[in-house]
C-alpha cells in the first residue's frame, strides 16, 4: 500500500516579541502575533479536512511542541531542530520519504486547500515543485520523493529577493513544475501589498 501525500507546516509558536519580527517593526507586536495567529489557524483548518493527505506540524522552538495549547492537539507535531532553513527544511523533508511531500510556510493568507491539491498534481509530472512568493521567495517547496531535495537548499539567500533563484540553481536536471504565485507576509509591506491586491487562487 502506498504512503499517503504529506503536508508539513513550518511554524513558530506565537510567543510575543519572537514572532513575524519583521512584521512587528511595521506593525507592532501585539498586531503582528495576531495576524501570524490568525493566520495559522485559518491554513490549518482548510487543510487538516483533506481525505488526499496527512498534515504535520514541524515547530520551533523544539520545546514549542509539548505546548498543545498552539495548535490542535489532532495534528502530529516534530521538533524543527538546529540549522539555517534550509538545513531545517530538509531535515523535515526527509522524515517522509517513499511519498509525494510538500512543505508550506505559516504565513500565506490565501493559501487554499485548491493550492495544495495543485501541488501534489504536479509533482504527478515532476520532481520538485515551487510555489513562487511575490518577494521572490517561496510559500511552498514540494518533491516527489525525499531524496529528490539532496544539495537543493545550499547557499540559499534566504529572506532575499534571490532565494527562489538560488534554489532553482541547485536543481540540477531534476523537472521542475511552478505553481500560482502568492503573497507571504514577512514585514509590512508585504501586508500593505496583500491588502491592497487580489486573491490568488490555483491555475
Amino acid at each position: 500500500m502506498s504512503l499517503r501525500p504529506t503536508v508539513i507546516v513550518f511554524l513558530r509558536a506565537p510567543h510575543l516579541g519572537t514572532v513575524k519580527q519583521r512584521l512587528a517593526a511595521g506593525i507592532g507586536m501585539i498586531e503582528a502575533r495576531r495576524f501570524y495567529t490568525e493566520t495559522t489557524q485559518k491554513i490549518l483548518r482548510r487543510l487538516e479536512r483533506s481525505p488526499t493527505w496527512e498534515v504535520r506540524l514541524a515547530v520551533t522552538p523544539d520545546l514549542a511542541v509539548a505546548n498543545g495549547r498552539f495548535w490542535p492537539n489532532n495534528l502530529y507535531r516534530f521538533a524543527q531542530g538546529h540549522g539555517d532553513l534550509g538545513q531545517r527544511m530538509a531535515r523535515a523533508l526527509g522524515r517522509f520519504p517513499n511519498r509525494p511531500v510538500v512543505l508550506i510556510g505559516s504565513d500565506i493568507p490565501d493559501l487554499s486547500a485548491a493550492h495544495i491539491d495543485h501541488a501534489f498534481a504536479k509533482l504527478g509530472q515532476s520532481d520538485l515543485t515551487f510555489g513562487p512568493a511575490c518577494d521572490g521567495g517561496y510559500w511552498l517547496v514540494g518533491t516527489r520523493d525525499a531524496s529528490m531535495v539532496r544539495g537543493l537548499f545550499k547557499n540559499v539567500r534566504w529572506s532575499t529577493k534571490h532565494a527562489l533563484a538560488d534554489t532553482l540553481e541547485n536543481v540540477g536536471n531534476r523537472r521542475v513544475g511552478l505553481l500560482y504565485t502568492l503573497d507571504d507576509i514577512d514585514n509590512v509591506e508585504d501586508l500593505t501589498r496583500w491588502r491592497a491586491g487580489s486573491k490568488g487562487s490555483p491555475r
